[in-house]
């Protein structure tokens, strides 16, 4: 297996559009998280099409951490691997050399994304 080779990405403008996707100068990019690529990630409850209220409340939240972690001095690096949608897959790197994506997880605004994995926000 080929290891990853992440690229440093310079934002002029970097905007939280939901939990788990961020808009670098106008390109929407979806964060990683701890796992690899397309094998392993972070999902966050949906904001605009939300199946239900209680995915809408945690959506906004999950955005509103996003929204102050991005507030901080972070660098994006780009995986070089897109997602289904054409997305680029990126981690955003805190100071402190955590990415945003362990920091949702951590602090419960994220769970853990697998190929296969429905979310049931509204459930419970």
């Amino acid at each position: 297996m080929t290891a990853l080779t992440y690229t440093l990405i310079t934002c002029a403008s970097l905007l939280a559009v939901d939990g788990d996707t961020i808009k670098c100068d106008g390109q929407n990019m979806r964060l990683l998280g701890p796992g690899a690529p397309n094998v392993e990630g972070i999902d966050t409850p949906e904001t605009r099409n939300a199946k239900c209220a209680k995915e809408k409340l945690l959506g906004d939240q999950a955005t509103l951490r996003l929204k102050e972690l991005l507030r901080q001095d972070v660098e994006i690096e780009d995986s070089g691997v897109r997602d289904r949608w054409g997305r680029p897959l990126v981690k955003v790197k805190m100071p402190n050399g955590e990415t945003a994506g362990e920091v949702l997880l951590r602090d419960g605004y994220a769970v853990r994304w697998r190929p296969g994995y429905k979310a049931r926000w509204c459930e419970g």
